[in-house]
């Protein structure tokens, strides 16, 4: 997995039993970053500074701000030079031919993300249920030995979140790390469209913790036909994969699984 993210070395007291000693250790950066659409402000959230494109675009198509009006270009943005704003402020162009946003008016944290603001029926209202084939359970089942070992930054400092797009084959197609897991998909979901590979009917999403409701909205938008969580999904997020039409997998650790949208 290409890595962007930053980690800064800080001194700790390292405690194994009777045993101290002061040692280094390096720790995940978090930052927020203001993410705009034509220049007016949509949210600030907590994320780790790389792939800072990704995640604004994908923020923008998850939140349904876009509203199918193409991506025209994506750059840091502020009164003055980029590094004068900690590259911390990014703005998504469309030529003003996007709706104007509503602003969210609290800062996103890197554990949460719609926070309960959007419900499955407003989700119907704007999308469509998902007409996609089903992955083979086998190879969902082995993922974990395919994709999920390779995270750079939670190996360096065990407080990452990984999001993982694949293909039919369960090859990685792209790959992000971010504290957020929200953010994590969203950089993977704003690459994808940022290549033209929306929507991702062929592709299956794979994260290393929980599938949540927020996971799976963001999932449909996208249109995965696949979610494979390495931990429990939500009741809520079953129920939205369920309207949505796509698969719901967690527990994915080994050769094991868990279905939660079976027929």
């Amino acid at each position: 997995m290409a890595s962007r993210g930053r980690t800064e070395r800080v001194l700790t007291r390292r405690v194994d039993g009777v045993e101290s000693r002061r040692t280094h250790d390096d720790l995940i950066v978090e930052e927020p970053m203001s993410i705009r659409l034509d220049g007016t402000l949509v949210a600030t959230t907590m994320r780790t500074p790389g792939d800072d494109f990704d995640l604004a675009v994908g923020f923008c198509v998850t939140e349904g701000v876009l509203d199918g009006t193409p991506v025209k270009g994506v750059r840091y943005c502020g009164e003055g030079p980029a590094g004068e704003s900690a590259f911390n402020d990014v703005t998504v162009e469309t030529g003003g031919l996007a709706p104007v946003p509503t602003p969210r008016l609290n800062l996103t944290s890197s554990s949460c993300g719609l926070c309960g603001s959007i419900t499955i029926t407003e989700l119907s209202e704007r999308l469509e249920p998902l007409e996609v084939e089903p992955f083979d359970l086998d190879l969902l089942a082995g993922l974990a030995d395919r994709i999920g070992v390779d995270q750079p930054l939670f190996g360096a400092t065990g407080a990452v979140h990984a999001a993982v797009a694949f293909d039919r084959a369960g090859i990685p197609v792209v790959e992000r790390e971010d504290i957020g897991r929200h953010n994590a998909v969203d950089k993977v979901i704003g690459h994808l469209h940022l290549n033209d590979l929306l929507p991702a009917t062929g592709l299956g999403l794979w994260v290393s913790g929980r599938a949540s409701f927020e996971i799976a909205q963001k999932a449909w938008t996208a249109g995965f036909a696949a979610l494979v969580a390495v931990s429990a999904p939500s009741a809520l997020a079953v129920e939205t994969a369920r309207v949505a039409g796509f698969q719901l997998v967690g527990f994915a650790r080994g050769r094991r699984l868990n279905l939660y949208t079976e027929d």
